[in-house]
């Protein structure tokens, strides 16, 4: 049994098999076997030859019809390595020798073939060293069991081990296959983790070469809310986290009567507390919680995972379900925020050394506003079918707001000329997720309807830590001064204009922060609908008078570990039972 600590990114506990969807970099530990295990060792290596020499196979036939022969001569060149008889003896020897595990006795081998290789004088052999790592780590995925392929392919219920998964990979977890996932890199924060809460669905991230710790159908448990992945757990164990899990469904089955009650304070203040979605499968997901309206709808996740770009109409009809699913509820539907770590392939986007303060979001918009505006007449089209609200993402200046603003007045006047009807008093509003946002605030406010704060990326940019990065995710705090000075700020510019303020960030969904937000005069919360149930536990036991007293009392504080401090200990005593499940 192996017990591991990552970084807590969707809560729940789960129990399944491991099925290992991708790995990091070539990396072997060396495990000693027990005598009986030799020949099963053994057996597993051979079997993992032959079957990396049929995807060669297959590779080399695909690339000869489509590049022709003399590139395809690449492949033959790594049939060679596999077919010499001297390295599936040489790691058979290894592995009955000194009784170590196949994955080690493998990599022994190929070092020493590829420093052969390295040794030559002609550079053209020398160069074939690379070829030998490039098959040692296709017969590694294979004796371990990697089975890199699409999510929507799994035909049974498996917890996903990765090194990382693309929001592509998660944008097709919503069938109900993947019940876990556990990463070993990315942070609380990283499109992955979201999408976790957003399906309900335990993961933990962060977790440094388990890749290398388990093989295929490893027996794994899942503690999202602490943090925790077990392999191969024993029978106590399994007991103990069994009970554990019927402990956590129970408090969950016991907040489904809060679903049709208003979040509401003690003394009839009212607030709204919206979702966040990626894509219309999770609708029903977040009105089983109880979600007042979409206070996100990721729009971009229509442009991940295909070769072509989503046509005008294909948007309109994906934008019309969910307002007619929603409605009279309403549904921000914020306009396209690729860059970043997610990339359309359809679109050609630079190569950046850091690509979340390159082109992305409004900017790729600005850069390419033949795509922006099949995005903008295709969300105006769906606006009469129920409560639209649009939002632009990434806005630094007035003028790229104005700049927005302009492409969208364009598109009106082309529906108007073609007859097409469209709500011409659609609210339009900005995500505050950049320290610039929100120091001019106050003027941006004057341009908008409502404001939304990505606290996400607002923390991200304020404290300068990639927030998808498990090297810095104890620096990423919510809590820091600086950003509860913005979101302050922010608040108050909107409210002076008499403009609605919501938070579609994660902090809005994270119990911790809900009093705080509430007494700083947050109008609307927007999260994952796990989180709706017990963020109104929170709100319809608080008082708004006291909730302004804290937040003033937070505001005071000069330091994040004064914050902390506070911040932990009253919600606590309060809120424990919420917080720690």
């Amino acid at each position: 049994m192996i017990t591991l600590n990552g970084i807590h990114a969707s809560p729940g506990i789960v129990i399944g098999k491991a099925f290992l969807f991708d790995i990091g970099s070539y990396r072997v530990e060396k495990k000693e076997i027990a005598s009986i295990q030799i020949e099963i060792e053994v057996y597993h290596f051979k079997e993992a030859v032959l079957k990396t020499k049929e995807e060669i196979k297959k590779i080399e036939e695909k690339v000869q019809k489509s590049m022709g022969v003399d590139i395809a001569k690449i492949f033959s060149a790594h049939l060679m390595v596999l077919e010499d008889p001297l390295l599936v003896l040489d790691v058979a020897q290894k592995i009955r020798e000194e009784k170590v595990c196949a994955e080690y006795a493998l990599e022994c081998v190929l070092q020493n073939i590829a420093n052969s290789f390295s040794a030559m004088d002609d550079e053209y052999l020398r160069e074939r060293a690379v070829d030998v790592f490039d098959i040692g780590r296709r017969i590694l995925h294979n004796i371990i069991g990697v089975v890199r392929m699409n999510v929507e392919d799994l035909t049974e219920e498996v917890i996903l081990v990765a090194h990382e998964l693309s929001p592509s990979d998660t944008a097709h977890m919503h069938d109900g296959k993947v019940i876990g996932f556990v990463t070993e890199i990315g942070g609380k924060t990283s499109h992955a983790a979201i999408m976790a809460r957003a399906l309900e669905i335990p993961a933990v991230v962060g977790l440094k070469d388990i890749t290398f710790r388990l093989r295929n159908n490893d027996t794994i448990i899942i503690d999202g809310s602490h943090g925790v992945v077990i392999i191969n757990p024993d029978k106590e164990t399994l007991n103990e986290y069994s009970h554990r899990q019927d402990e956590y469904c129970a408090f969950k089955e016991g907040l489904t009567w809060l679903r049709d009650l208003p979040a509401q304070t003690e003394d009839g203040f009212r607030v709204l507390l919206s979702a966040n979605i990626g894509k219309s499968e999770e609708i029903e997901v977040v009105k089983r919680e109880g979600a007042e309206g979409i206070g996100l709808y990721r729009t971009e996740y229509l442009y991940l995972d295909r070769e072509d770009l989503p046509s005008e109409e294909e948007q309109f009809n994906e934008y019309k379900a969910v307002l007619l699913n929603l409605y009279p509820c309403p549904v921000v539907i914020r306009t396209i925020d690729l860059g970043g770590d997610k990339f359309c392939t359809s679109i050609e986007l630079p190569l950046e050394v850091n690509p979340f303060l390159g082109l992305r979001a409004i900017r790729l918009c600005l850069r390419h506003p033949d795509i922006f505006k099949v995005q903008l007449r295709a969300i105006l089209r769906a606006s009469i079918y129920g409560k639209a609200q649009m939002m632009f993402p990434l806005i630094t200046e007035i003028a790229e707001l104005q700049q927005a603003k302009s492409c969208l007045l364009a598109a009106k006047r082309e529906l108007d000329e073609e007859n097409i009807p469209f709500d011409r008093h659609i609210q339009i509003g900005v995500m505050i997720e950049t320290p610039s946002a929100a120091l001019i605030a106050d003027r941006l406010a004057s341009e908008v309807d409502f404001f939304s704060i990505g606290t996400n990326d607002l923390i991200q940019y304020t404290l300068a830590i990639d927030r998808i990065n498990e090297e810095v995710a104890h620096l990423y705090k919510p809590f820091h001064p600086a950003v509860l000075r913005l979101i302050k700020m922010t608040i108050d510019a909107a409210h002076k204009e008499g403009k609605w303020i919501g938070m579609c960030g994660e902090m809005a969904g994270e119990p911790l922060y809900t009093v705080l937000l509430l007494g700083l005069g947050l109008d609307e919360f927007s999260m994952s609908g796990s989180s709706i149930s017990k963020i109104k536990k929170i709100i319809r036991a608080t008082r708004l008078d006291e909730a302004k007293a804290f937040a003033n009392e937070i505001m005071q504080e000069t330091s994040s570990n004064e914050i902390w401090d506070v911040l932990n200990k009253t919600m606590m005593e309060r809120f424990g039972n919420i917080l720690e499940i």
